[in-house]
């Protein structure tokens, strides 16, 4: 009698079906079993989302089955890509977390694809042919923090597309006014796209130390970057921006109410009502930051990125910015720092300043 363990084959099989093609069945199984071991792990969805996706997306450019695959299949794959180095760790290892799985005996695969196709699965990722990891930052080098000559420009862009959609009457002014204020809001709080997009109405509160802030005093994050393995983290983001509090409440009191669904939670509503998804807030991007000219290679996350950096240079504590951006560790916020000429130079000079004084001092003595 078959085992009936979380994830196992017995449990993705239907017992007394005969496809008419064994491969892509089989195949199919595998995952829905992989993906049950990791819900028991308490991954997120998105995670395994993510995962899934790679490993179809491997099958395909392969042309073959997991029993077939080998590490050459693999090395080709990823050699073609051109992708980041820590996209290529993230594909690889979730192309090796599932051949790790379809070769543990606990599971039955290997008997199982055996028995139904005449081979089995093995695994394909070895320490020979993984990128590693050897760097904080695995980010590429073309994205990075903008500076506020290059913001002041993606932001008029996008104020400017307003203004003219809103001055002749066309469609779209509605969306377009919400997405420039949600772009301002990613900067204004440091946040993450997937953060942004489900903020909900009741993630903002007032802050005891900045009454004038109103009601929108702190952001609570409530969909942080999760470690692996865990729950969503939280944290709860200061206002330090008043004039991002001022274009977010706009929005909220002239704007979002014109948008159907408005009586829900979602803070960034559809022109169905409905939340909007991390694909629209990039392609919007791509547009405005065309429209102003900036570098391709710049993406939603390097707003996060020039929050961090503006801070910085304007003298904040680096532990609160820390602790505003949800990192754990400072080396993690120093990645994302990247410090401007004029800053430089006020660093500088207030360096050789403290140098000055203490060799006068110890001359006088």
């Amino acid at each position: 009698m078959r085992s009936r363990t979380a994830g196992t084959a017995a449990l993705a099989l239907v017992d007394g079906a005969t496809p008419l093609r064994a491969e892509p069945v089989l195949f199919d199984e595998m995952l829905a079993g992989f993906r049950r071991q990791q819900v028991s792990r308490r991954l997120s969805s998105s995670l395994i989302d993510g995962r899934e996706r790679v490993v179809r997306r491997f099958q395909a450019a392969s042309g073959s089955w997991p029993w077939t695959w080998t590490p050459a299949q693999l090395e080709g794959w990823v050699a073609a890509g051109g992708w980041a180095h820590s996209t290529v760790r993230n594909y690889q290892g979730a192309v090796g977390m599932f051949c790790d799985y379809a070769c543990d005996p606990r599971y039955g695969w290997v008997a199982e694809c055996e028995q139904r196709v005449g081979l089995a699965p093995s695994r394909i990722c070895h320490d020979e042919n993984m990128a590693t990891h050897v760097a904080d930052h695995e980010g590429r080098p073309e994205r990075r923090p903008l500076t506020r000559a290059e913001l002041q420009a993606f932001f008029d862009a996008a104020d400017d597309w307003v203004e003219q959609l809103a001055g002749s009457r066309r469609k779209g002014w509605l969306q377009a006014f919400r997405d420039a204020a949600m772009f301002k809001v990613i900067y204004g709080w440091g946040l993450r796209r997937a953060e942004a997009v489900h903020l909900d109405l009741a993630d903002f509160s007032t802050n005891p130390a900045a009454r004038q802030l109103g009601s929108l005093g702190v952001c609570h994050v409530r969909f942080g970057k999760a470690m692996r393995g865990g729950p969503p983290r939280r944290r709860a983001v200061a206002t330090v921006f008043p004039w991002a509090a001022g274009v977010l409440e706009e929005y909220l009191t002239v704007v979002r109410p014109q948008f159907p669904g408005s009586a829900g939670p979602a803070v960034w509503l559809t022109e169905r009502g409905n939340r909007i998804s991390t694909r629209s807030v990039d392609d919007r991007f791509a547009r405005w930051r065309a429209a102003a000219g900036l570098p391709a290679d710049l993406s939603v996350h390097c707003l996060r990125h020039s929050y961090v950096s503006h801070l910085i240079e304007d003298g904040v504590d680096p532990l609160f910015v820390q602790q505003q951006v949800g990192h754990s560790w400072a080396s993690t916020t120093a990645t994302y720092t990247t410090v401007g000429a004029d800053a430089k130079n006020r660093m500088l000079t207030a360096a050789l300043a403290a140098v000055l004084h203490a060799v006068a001092g110890t001359e006088d003595r």
